[in-house]
């Protein structure tokens, strides 16, 4: 099965039609259960959530992430679970995200026309949150997200070495993983000198504002806080949950925002009906949750371009039964939730693009309903959700309030093309190319 050449969700999708939602696949040497299904979804990350909890730490996710020192390949343990605890209530909660608004709002408002744009835009606003004014240079940052987009398109292929992880001459042969290395060094070199600005500025300072406080500053609090000694953090620690933020932090939120627009240029009837609700309730302060048909939109573009569709692998540490079918220890599970978002045993019109499918439904993306589960579910729901998803509409609503949007060269919606590529996220294969209108305000009469 040629998955490295492919769209491997797609083809996974096919095979499930084939062989059914549960089907138990060898890599080499790995031994796989790729999942399809909403119910059976619910039976691993539900029914048996705690057995499925641990993460497998792919040799790739070792080397980028210190030995899996992050959160998202972090082992399940107390590492984890403080690590975790620590960015849903003091990196990514509700609070801190809110306080962040008029941050996202300052970039957001600048005129984004081109992918390339929206990658600048992520460097930006995430550099900003989680380095703050670091002795980094734009020329730096820039740098540094380069480099990590590098790394990321490098740990989404297939490695052989990965297929055949007990084999030291394939190892040898191959020269494994010795770009993901050499990236990783020049990254780790950006971010030691990230943390020694830190440390420099706060031995000079009294106090550090918590308005002026960034995420290394709140890691480094956390490293000295006498109360965690029983969990001593250190530099590498840092640096992991660092890149982790900044990594799963950036790329998937932009392939929404480019997934959103595309679709959004294809359907010019819906463009109109989110762009007469922002203009007419987003004054760049109000709540941005009410915007209910953005909403709509972020959920269906979620459900239809997944930009995890095979979210991260988990894996038993003893064997499971789950409805008759047993699970041997240490067997990665893989869940396809872009096949899930277009189920047509869940959804009307799976293959179609309709937000207002989610109109006068509960459905969500949660992790509470297994019919769409783009940040997965259960105990390794990624944490990053809400914080995603906030940008998302905050980025797609200062897009629509201050500009209208042309295809270039007279194309026709009909025309723009839509392909996809993979690697740790699913993008647009070509980049979404547009011409910006300035929107003059007050040019339409508020209803």
């Amino acid at each position: 099965m040629a998955l490295g050449s492919s769209l491997p969700h797609r083809r996974l999708r096919d095979l499930a039609r084939q062989y059914g939602p549960v089907m138990r696949l060898r890599f080499g040497e790995v031994p796989i259960v790729v999942v399809s299904s909403a119910e059976w979804a619910q039976l691993f990350l539900q029914a048996h959530d705690a057995s499925f909890a641990a993460r497998p730490l792919l040799p790739a996710a070792s080397i980028v992430f210190y030995g899996g020192r992050d959160i998202a390949f972090a082992a399940y343990g107390e590492y984890w679970r403080k690590m975790r605890k620590v960015c849903d209530v003091g990196l990514l909660g509700t609070g801190r995200v809110k306080s962040l608004h008029p941050v996202m709002e300052q970039a957001a408002g600048e005129p984004i026309n081109l992918s390339r744009s929206l990658f600048d835009l992520g460097c930006s606003i995430n550099s900003r949150l989680v380095l703050g004014m670091s002795s980094l240079g734009q020329e730096e940052v820039g740098v540094f997200f380069s480099l990590a987009s590098q790394l990321m398109k490098a740990m989404g292929g297939f490695d052989l070495v990965d297929l055949f992880p007990s084999s030291e001459l394939l190892r040898r042969i191959t020269g494994a993983h010795g770009e993901l290395k050499k990236l990783h060094a020049a990254l780790d070199a950006i971010l030691e000198t990230v943390i020694n600005d830190h440390v420099t500025k706060r031995s000079a300072a009294k106090n550090i504002d918590d308005e002026e406080e960034d995420l290394v500053d709140f890691l480094l609090n956390l490293k000295e806080n006498n109360e965690h000694r029983q969990l001593p953090i250190t530099n590498s620690d840092i640096k992991a949950v660092i890149l982790d933020l900044l990594m799963a932090g950036t790329s998937p939120w932009i392939a929404v925002v480019e997934w959103a627009m595309s679709e959004l240029m294809k359907n010019p009837r819906m463009m109109e009906k989110a762009q007469k609700e922002v203009r007419h309730r987003f004054d760049g302060q109000a709540c941005i949750n009410e915007l209910q048909y953005l909403q709509l939109v972020l959920t269906e573009t979620l459900r239809f371009h997944s930009p995890g569709p095979l979210n991260l692998p988990r894996e038993n540490q003893e064997t499971v039964v789950i409805n008759g079918y047993q699970i041997p220890a240490k067997t990665k599970v893989i869940f396809n939730s872009w096949a899930m978002g277009r189920d047509p045993d869940h959804w009307t019109n799976p293959e179609c693009f309709d937000p207002e499918r989610f109109l006068h439904t509960s459905t969500d993306y949660k992790g509470h309903h297994f019919d769409l589960i783009p940040f997965g579910a259960g105990r390794r729901i990624c944490p990053g959700m809400h914080f995603g998803t906030t940008i998302v509409k905050l980025v797609l609503a200062n897009l629509l309030y201050h500009f209208d949007w042309e295809l270039p060269n007279q194309m026709k919606p009909r025309d723009l093309d839509m392909s996809e590529r993979l690697g740790l996220d699913l993008r647009r294969k070509n980049d979404l190319v547009l011409v910006p209108i300035p929107y003059h305000h007050g040019s339409i009469e508020v209803a």
